[in-house]
């Protein structure tokens, strides 16, 4: 508008240098309000570039640190798993400790089984005892009551039923012996079977049955 007043206008030279002036600045200014505003453009444009790197670095920061938390959570699990087993491995061990190793319990062992063996064969040993002693003693039993028949052969005659009775009563007594039985007991006693000389002699010499301390 002013350019084309100048160009229309009639003024003289100073007034249209004025003129011409004036419009040279204007247009000076206009060009540096452009530059300006370019210059402004760029610098936005620079700085949106630097937001959105900084955004990205952000962002990536950020996915960096979900992954080290989701780490460190699984890390902690872990720990935590690492030191129940641990402890349960240090209440194992005391009491591993507090036991004999396997070396002594096998050694031990083997004495208890030498030991056992030992008294089953000394079981085994003192029950053949005992059952040679029954034997021993039924034998005795009915040998004395057959000498007692020859002895006294009048009421053996008189009671045979009863002779009989009492040697089977006294060879089952003998059977029913306990085990604890005095080894100093009558039947490992000898028995001395004396004849009278000064008696009178008949067909069956009379026998005196008598015990070593019935002797003395």
């Amino acid at each position: 508008k002013t350019f084309i007043k100048w160009c229309n206008s009639n003024d003289g030279p100073e007034t249209s240098q004025a003129m011409h002036d004036r419009l040279l600045a204007q247009l000076a200014q206009c060009e540096f309000d452009r530059k300006k505003s370019d210059f402004y453009a760029k610098v936005m444009e620079q700085e949106l570039k630097n937001y959105a790197a900084i955004s990205d670095a952000i962002e990536a920061g950020i996915e960096m640190a979900k992954t080290q938390i989701d780490q460190s959570k699984h890390n902690l699990v872990l720990a935590k798993k690492i030191r129940k087993n641990r402890m349960q491995y240090d209440v194992l061990a005391k009491i591993i400790n507090q036991q004999p190793d396997r070396k002594q319990t096998v050694q031990q062992l083997e004495l208890l089984k030498e030991e056992l063996d030992m008294l089953k064969e000394n079981k085994a040993d003192l029950e053949r005892q005992l059952e040679q002693k029954k034997k021993d003693f039924s034998v005795l039993m009915h040998s004395i009551v057959e000498l007692q028949n020859k002895l006294d052969p009048t009421d053996s005659a008189m009671a045979p039923g009863t002779s009989s009775s009492a040697t089977q009563e006294e060879a089952t007594e003998a059977a029913e012996v306990p085990a604890n039985v005095d080894e100093k007991m009558a039947c490992d006693e000898p028995v001395v079977i004396e004849e009278e000389d000064d008696a009178p002699s008949s067909d069956n010499d009379e026998v005196i049955l008598s015990s070593p301390e019935k002797l003395n």
